[in-house]
């Protein structure tokens, strides 16, 4: 099944982009709707979608990873710029040895016992930071089948948002962290399923996102 990345740049000058952009939940639909609406309870896990937003010197892009291909002409007019390609030579070509670098922007958290969440007062769920979040991302690393070699972390805004349900909107946020750096690929067939189902929590928010290239070799 083939593994489609999809760049699309909104335009500034679009209400509908700038609205989407303003909140997770609304990123999530306009994703959403460039697929087939017939799929089932769970249409992002059937299609593996995952996404990323980032900010470059050019402005705001949305990396949109999928085993559908997306019909970018459900974008209403004006909204912006899309082009999609197929990873499979990208993944086909994992080996182990192999030196990659790596980005994810992920929800790193932990889920205390019940013992400790009674003891300390927490809540159900923990977001990580810091030297604990970075500690996070290397034991998923190594569950992805990569040795880190690098790591350069920060703190993101949280993804967040309300999702309509029957009665009150249900509240989303999800903290986030930058992950980048250099590893070695230690198994290429575990790494070729945790990029296509993603990483941790907030799948469907922007988080969990693993993209990969071949790192530059010195000369």
């Amino acid at each position: 099944m083939t593994t489609w990345l999809t760049r699309l740049v909104p335009d500034a000058r679009s209400r509908e982009a700038r609205r989407d952009l303003a909140g997770a939940t609304g990123m999530h639909r306009r994703i959403m709707s460039l697929f087939p609406p017939d799929a089932g309870p769970d249409p992002r896990a059937r299609f593996a979608i995952l996404f990323r937003t980032e900010d470059a010197p050019t402005g705001t892009h949305i990396l949109i990873q999928s085993n559908h291909e997306p019909d970018l002409a459900r974008l209403p007019a004006g909204y912006g710029t899309a082009l999609t390609r197929p990873l499979d030579a990208l993944l086909d070509a994992l080996q182990s040895g192999l030196t990659i670098r790596y980005r994810c922007v992920a929800s790193p958290v932990r889920k205390p016992g019940a013992t400790t969440r009674a003891l300390h007062n927490l809540p159900p769920v923990v977001a990580l930071t810091g030297t604990a979040a970075d500690e996070w991302w290397l034991r998923q690393a190594d569950l992805s089948g990569l040795k880190s070699l690098t790591l350069l972390s920060h703190p993101l805004d949280a993804a967040q948002g309300r999702r309509p349900t029957t009665g009150t909107p249900q509240r989303i946020h999800h903290a986030r962290t930058q992950f980048d750096g250099t590893a070695a690929v230690i198994d290429p067939d575990l790494l070729r399923t945790k990029i296509t189902e993603g990483i941790g929590r907030g799948k469907a928010y922007g988080c969990g996102l693993l993209s990969i290239a071949p790192a530059k070799q010195p000369r």
